[in-house]
């Protein structure tokens, strides 16, 4: 997992194996971000499966609950893929095709903490 800390969000992204390995890799990520969610819980966060090209809806479906937590703890949780129907992700998710998008909702949902909503 390649972690990357700017400002106001950390983003975290499959490398090496993860990458590499499918189905296997995407389990890897996974195990990996669960051991070390603790270390995240308080911080904004992007996770950028952009490079991913098997990702599907069931493995978005995955972080539903931690993306849940993260946001009733007052930070934001987007997921960065592609290739899959948006539609159909449930309101506890964001998920967004660009990395760019991810920093913009990052953005606007700090302004809206800032204004009380």
């Amino acid at each position: 997992m390649d972690i990357h800390k700017t400002d106001s969000f950390y983003s975290l992204k499959p490398s090496g194996n993860e990458l590499s390995s499918g189905e296997e890799g995407f389990k890897l990520f996974f195990d990996a971000f669960l051991k070390n969610n603790t270390n995240f819980k308080n911080v904004n966060l992007i996770l950028d499966f952009s490079e991913l090209i098997n990702i599907d809806l069931n493995k978005i479906l995955l972080f539903s609950q931690l993306s849940e937590k993260h946001r009733n703890n007052n930070k934001s949780f987007v997921i960065v893929c592609e290739g899959i129907e948006f539609d159909k992700i449930p309101d506890e998710i964001v998920a967004v095709p660009t990395f760019k998008e991810a920093e913009d909702i990052i953005e606007i949902e700090d302004i809206e903490r800032d204004l009380g909503f």
